[in-house]
Formats: structure tokens, sequence, C-alpha cells
């Protein structure tokens, strides 16, 4: 399921909320060939994981009966007819944006001839795509969707749930507005792709007039099945664009196909399972749409809307943990080489109910190598040579020696601590500007960290003035792998499991490749909005 996909599922299911009202779950099923049971789970579960249950779980081919009776009543009303043209010759007759169609030789024929092929198509005694139904209604119209469009095709494909029951599948624009219909839908929301598909929609609920012919719900009712009938109004809106992103399905598929992607559910990518695997809260995305909103108007939404939003959840929902990307050693000379004490951490700064954890301390540090500098700039507040800084919850450390290898490169520092800051003695309120975070080497688990940040460098990929393509904009630095060391409660923990790492960002438990002694985390979102530094904003 596509990102954009679930401002759909966020406003039908929120409207239906707010006032008071059911939300259905329907698969339009109308095409077997499209169909897949793993397909349809998924959905499921992406609709149950963004926090919503539907009022009732349909399928399009619940109806199929219903649908092929009203198709009899548009024939002997002579509303509809049977069509031996191919593919082909009806693109050809149905005209262009500039030319009216013509009609097609056989719309003339008679209701019970009508009536007897249709039926002689449902018995199978016709090839795919020998013959289509169409309705009629005007081969001249502005609007080419109402130039006689087919309603009925003929498929020799078993269909997941009626198997080979039928040979006949109704086309989805003809089965929707029966659909809604039937199940007593009031409002049909959709995107605006669809606004000239309404006076169709409109047409054949008007055609079949459902209310007031009831024996062609008698399939229904015999099947136990509710058929409040409603005449249901749908309604267009915009679909949500985002930048620095590209939401064409066809594009999408490209990048999967191709390798530029770790496949559908890569965490870069705008798909519910891309997020999920990113650690996007369900919450978060909920709340994204809700800001967003609804318009008529086509609108590019900003990235940093949605990280606001993810970042507004996590803080508030998310543990706190140490941890170390890019390792430099700390050693505290004045503490004796065996020293290990186990040290309090809150689990939340903000929330005592989520309760206390216990890191392991030790002589031997691991600290970020961007903490430590020998020539700092200008407002500079961590180490730095002869300089002090607050260790996280241990108390104040003085620079006193820096270890090169050959190459001039900084392997360790050298500090000695301050004991009369540590907690509970005289000078444990003494200032110092900087405070860095730390985890015990001795204690520490190695683990994979897979830094994602933004799939594409420009904010429109899709901008192709400069003769460049999409895949021209992939960011290089979307994905970046180190290998750096957590403190040990992290090594433990189960799949998809987020938290925040201190002064670093938030980041989630991988749901494949983490496992227990083995953790891999992938970074959710930075603690703050780099991009909007990077670019000025």
């Amino acid at each position: 399921m596509y990102l954009f996909s679930l401002l759909y599922i966020c406003l039908n299911f929120g409207i239906a909320g707010e006032f008071g009202g059911s939300c259905n779950l329907r698969f339009d099923d109308t095409n077997p060939t499209k169909e897949d049971v793993e397909y349809v789970e998924a959905i499921k579960a992406d609709v149950r994981w963004l926090g919503f249950d539907w009022s009732e779980l349909r399928h399009a081919s619940d109806y199929f009966e219903t649908f092929y009776l009203c198709a009899e009543k548009l024939i002997g009303d002579g509303c509809a007819f049977v069509c031996d043209l191919t593919a082909d010759q009806v693109r050809e007759y149905r005209g262009t944006l500039t030319e009216p169609g013509r009609n097609s030789p056989y719309r003339e024929r008679s209701a019970r001839e009508n009536i007897d092929l249709f039926r002689r198509m449902r018995a199978g005694e016709f090839a795919d795509g020998a013959k289509t139904v169409r309705v009629k209604i005007d081969m001249a119209s502005g609007n080419i969707n109402l130039r006689d469009p087919a309603i009925y095709r003929i498929r020799h494909v078993a269909h997941q749930n009626t198997g080979d029951a039928w040979c006949i599948y109704p086309m989805y624009d003809y089965a929707h507005c029966i659909s809604d219909a039937v199940e007593g839908i009031t409002h049909s929301l959709c995107t605006l792709e669809f606004e000239d598909h309404r006076p169709l929609y409109d047409w054949c609920l008007q055609q079949i007039d459902l209310p007031n012919h009831p024996e062609l719900l008698r399939p229904l009712i015999d099947a136990g099945l509710k058929t409040p009938v409603s005449t249901p109004r749908q309604i267009e809106f915009a679909r949500g664009n985002l930048d620095y992103s590209v939401m064409s399905k066809r594009k999408l598929m490209e990048l999967v196909a191709t390798g530029l992607v770790d496949g559908w559910d890569d965490p870069r990518m705008p798909t519910l399972s891309g997020v999920r695997r990113r650690g996007f809260p369900p919450t978060a995305i909920r709340a994204f749409w809700e800001r967003a909103g609804v318009t008529k108007q086509n609108s590019t939404i900003e990235f940093s809307v949605l990280e606001g939003c993810v970042r507004e959840v996590l803080d508030a929902s998310a543990p706190r943990r140490f941890a170390v990307l890019d390792p430099l050693k700390l050693v505290i000379t004045n503490l004796p080489e065996d020293h290990a004490e186990t040290l309090t951490f809150p689990n939340h700064p903000k929330n005592e109910t989520f309760g206390t954890r216990t890191v392991p301390f030790a002589r031997e540090l691991w600290i970020e190598r961007e903490d430590f500098m020998e020539v700092p700039p200008k407002g500079f507040h961590r180490l730095v040579p002869d300089g002090e800084v607050r260790l996280r919850g241990v108390g104040i450390v003085k620079c006193t020696e820096v270890v090169k290898d050959t190459s001039g490169n900084v392997n360790e520092v050298r500090c000695t601590l301050d004991a009369d800051t540590r907690h509970g003695m005289p000078g444990a309120d003494r200032k110092v500007k900087g405070t860095i975070h730390w985890v015990s080497t001795r204690h520490a688990v190695a683990a994979e960290i897979r830094l994602y940040d933004r799939l594409f460098d420009v904010a429109d990929p899709d901008d192709d003035s400069g003769g460049k393509t999409y895949r021209d904009h992939l960011n290089p630095h979307s994905r970046r792998v180190v290998r750096g060391f957590v403190e040990p409660a992290l090594g433990e923990v189960v799949p998809g499991m987020a938290c925040q790492f201190e002064r670093i960002g938030y980041f989630v438990a991988d749901s494949h490749d983490h496992a227990s002694g083995r953790p891999v985390f992938n970074r959710t979102v930075t603690l703050r909005d780099s991009w909007a530094k990077a670019t000025g904003k």
C-alpha cells in the first residue's frame, strides 16, 4: 500500500468516526487476474495497524449476482447492448478529445437479442474479448467516459472468492456505484482522478434505481447480507503529494525492479511497508494526514511535516537508550582497570511511568568521535585537550592526554574523573557547558546501524526541465550503514521496538534482520530537522 493511499483510509475512517457513522472495508475484486489473497490479508493488517476497524468486511464479488441482474435490467430497458467490437475497434470508434465518437454497429440490437447474448456470455459460449456489454449514453459527449462505456467483459479465469462460477466480470466503474448503493453508503470519497467518472456513477444509479427495484437484491437477501440501500454521493478530493518523493506507482515499481532500492519495504520508500519498517508510528501517520487536510487543489506537502509528526509521537512514547555510532575510546586513568559499577537512568526524562534501567559503567568507554576535537571551532562545548565535559550520569572528566596512531589519527583520549562531581557528592552541581553520552567498552553490544534519509536530494524529483529524470536525483547518502555500539539493554529487544538514541535520533529494531545478540537498528528520524538547516528554510 502506498503512503498517499493512507490519506484515503484515514479520511474515510476519520469522517465516519467524527460523525458517528460506520465505515466498511470493501475489496473491489472485479478483476480476477489481479486479485491475491496475500494482498488482501496485507491490506487488512495495514488498516488495523493504522488503528482502524471496519464495520463490515465486504467484497464486490459478494454482489456478482446483483450486478448481473442490474445489467439485465439495463439491457431490458434499452439502456445497454452486447457489442462485438474488438478492443482496438472500440478505441477507433470512441473518437478523441476534439472529435466525437461513432455508434457501434451493434448498438441497435433488440433487447431480446441482447439478453440472449448476455446469457450466453455468462454460460461461457464466447472467448475472452469476443464480446462486451456496453451502456448507451452519448458517443458525442465531451466526457469520453460517457461514450458508451463497457460494464461487462469476458474472462475465463477463476476468481479467488467465486471460483469458476463466473466467466464474465463487471467493470470497476459499474460495480463501484452499485456496491455503494447496496451497502447503504452515503458518501463515497475518492481522489480527483475519478471526478470525470462521477457522471457515469450517477447515470448507472439513476437508470438501475435500486431503491425501487428490490427484486434485484433478492440474491443478497437470500445470502443473508444486509442491504440498507441508498443513493450515494461521490465526492472527490486531491491526492496528497510529498516533496522529496515520487508518488507514481510506475516509478516506484522501476526503483524496485532495477534494484535502486531494497524492495517495497525499503525504509526509504513511500509505502506503508517501508515507513513501518523505518519505524513511523501509526499515530504519527494519522496526525500527518489530519494536518494535511482535504482540498480540491493538488498540492505538495513538505516531508518535514511528516517527520515533525513522527518526532512528536516518538518524543512522548520512545524510551531512551545510549548508543555510539562513530566510536572513540575514552579511558578514565584515575579509576582502577577492573573498575565496574552499575548506574541507574530513567527510561524517559518526562514520564516516570516508564521506570528506570541500569547501565554498566567501567574505566574504558566509547564516546562519539565528534564529541572530541583537538582544535575546536568557536562555540564547541564538548571535550577538548585540557578541557572538561560531563559524562552523562557519571560526573565531570578532564582530558589529560590524546593518543594517536602513526598516521596522526586520534585513537584514544585519556581523562581523569573528578570524584567530587559524582552523584551525591558536594561538587555534583558544578557546572560545565557540555554533557556527552557513552557506553562501556567492556559491556557494549556491537550493532549494525542503518542511517536512512530522504530518497531524493531535491524537493521535486519529477521536475525534468533540466533534462534529468527522477533517477538522476537519487540521494547517494539516503542509506548509510555503520558499525556502532549500544548499551546492553538494546542487545535483546524485539524487532519493531522503537527508542531514542540519546543526542542522536530515533531508531527502531529492524523487523527483518534484527535478532537477539545481533542487533540491527534503522534510523527513523533525526532529533531535529537537519534538512531545514541545510536548505536554509
